[in-house]
């Protein structure tokens, strides 16, 4: 009976409106308790164990780094070179918010910071321009997830450290499925302008202004080649880049831009701060929940009920893959990617998937989750921020998440697509 008393606090707890750390831990501890009271008091050892990550320093530093560009209107010049490279084509506006959550997701890596800071600027603009609104907050959600797949990806330094798997590697095979994404909702954008009347840029801008506008957001368009270079090469792991990535970032607002207060400092410090604590208390959350899963034998019970369908390689892969995608739609997909990696990691290294490959497999079904109704994350910001309803957002993504998925199976079986770019700096 107790077994089932997990599943029932968890999901009750959910149904409730709890928040999802509080639910997890909740579980956890009822599964500890089911397990034995000598258990109980290894439990604090177990919370801090699964915390104690060196990696896991990258996340704040990248994190305070993205809120200073966001805060200091770095956005701003992103979008006007995004524009300035794309946005003389039909629907334009919507290429050049693809491009520039490209540019935006090398600061970021995330994905509800892309459609908060879009929804707040892109959305308007576009609907002044012509577009509808829900229409603007779709484009606006499947270029957000670009954000945690190109790095630094926070679900990357996550499932690197628990799962000991190089994060520079999967940073690295994170660029290719990025910039795959980006063409893919282009493309789909391309495909229906005309049949949804989307309008046309005013014509291709003269040199002149591609310049003007590759000066105005050059500055922070480097911070992700700065970053990603000095991983790939070898100068700096990924904890020291992001350090660094926050130090260049006060440097470029605070100084060159002159668009730093002291009270933006502080509103930054204490954003930061409860964007780390939610992730941090997941994470501990589910360390103990994982605990519990691992006691009963959780993980081998799903790898043996899935090998039970079939025994080829392809077939358990695509089940992995909807596994994801199902699980993503209930759940945070921090709590998902740390519950699901160690169930979920040495089953495709039996079927002999590289673990990078593998890594990048999952983070970005996960991510696809993030724009995917009831729970998805990007959805509630963009319907926050712009006042627009998720159902009615969610009508025009559905191409876009269909092109996306079909990115993820792409990516799920040819592995040498995720692991050019690892393989090309030894990684």
């Amino acid at each position: 009976m107790g077994f089932y008393l997990v599943p029932l606090a968890f999901f009750g707890l959910m149904a409730l409106g709890m928040p999802v750390g509080i639910s997890i831990g909740v579980a956890g501890m009822v599964g500890i308790l089911d397990m034995g009271p000598r258990f109980m008091a290894m439990a604090p050892d177990r919370v801090f164990a699964g915390l104690d990550m060196f990696p896991f320093l990258a996340m704040p530093f990248f994190i305070l780094a993205g809120e200073i560009m966001n805060r200091s209107g770095i956005t701003a010049g992103l979008v006007k070179l995004a524009d300035a490279l794309v946005g003389w084509m039909r629907g334009g506006m919507a290429h050049s918010n693809m491009v520039a959550s490209v540019m935006f997701a090398g600061i970021t890596g995330s994905a509800t910071a892309d459609a908060a800071a879009f929804g707040n600027t892109l959305v308007p603009a576009m609907q002044k321009a012509g577009y509808s609104r829900p229409y603007a907050c779709a484009v606006t959600a499947a270029g957000s997830i670009i954000g945690p797949t190109i790095p630094p990806s926070t679900l990357a330094i996550i499932y690197g450290s628990i799962m000991g798997v190089s994060i520079a590697g999967l940073f690295a095979a994170g660029i290719l499925p990025g910039l795959l994404i980006c063409a893919v909702c282009m493309a789909v954008i391309a495909l229906t302008a005309r049949a949804k009347g989307l309008p046309k840029g005013e014509g291709r801008p003269s040199f002149r202004i591609v310049v003007q506008a590759f000066r105005e957001g050059f500055l922070a368009a480097l911070l992700p080649v700065f970053i990603l270079g000095s991983i790939l090469f070898g100068i700096a792991t990924p904890t020291e880049a992001a350090a660094i990535a926050v130090a260049y970032a006060l440097f470029v607002g605070g100084v060159i831009y002159r668009a730093l207060t002291w009270q933006d400092l502080y509103q930054i410090a204490v954003r930061t701060t409860r964007i780390t604590g939610v992730i941090f208390l997941i994470i501990a959350s589910a360390t103990i929940l994982g605990w519990w899963m691992t006691f009963n034998r959780v993980p081998q019970a799903i790898a043996a009920g899935l090998l039970a369908i079939s025994d080829n390689p392809q077939v358990i892969i695509g089940l992995i893959v909807l596994l994801l995608l199902v699980i993503g739609l209930v759940m945070d997909i921090n709590a998902t990617l740390i519950i699901l990696a160690p169930v979920l990691a040495p089953l495709t290294l039996s079927l002999g998937m590289d673990p990078v490959h593998a890594g990048i497999m999952i983070i970005l079904a996960l991510n696809i989750s993030l724009m995917t109704p009831p729970v998805g994350a990007c959805l509630f910001v963009l319907s926050s921020v712009t006042g627009e309803k998720i159902e009615a957002i969610t009508r025009e993504l559905w191409p876009f998440i269909l092109a996306e998925v079909a990115i993820l199976l792409l990516i799920a079986f040819w592995p040498d697509l995720t692991l050019f770019v690892p393989r090309l700096f030894g990684l």
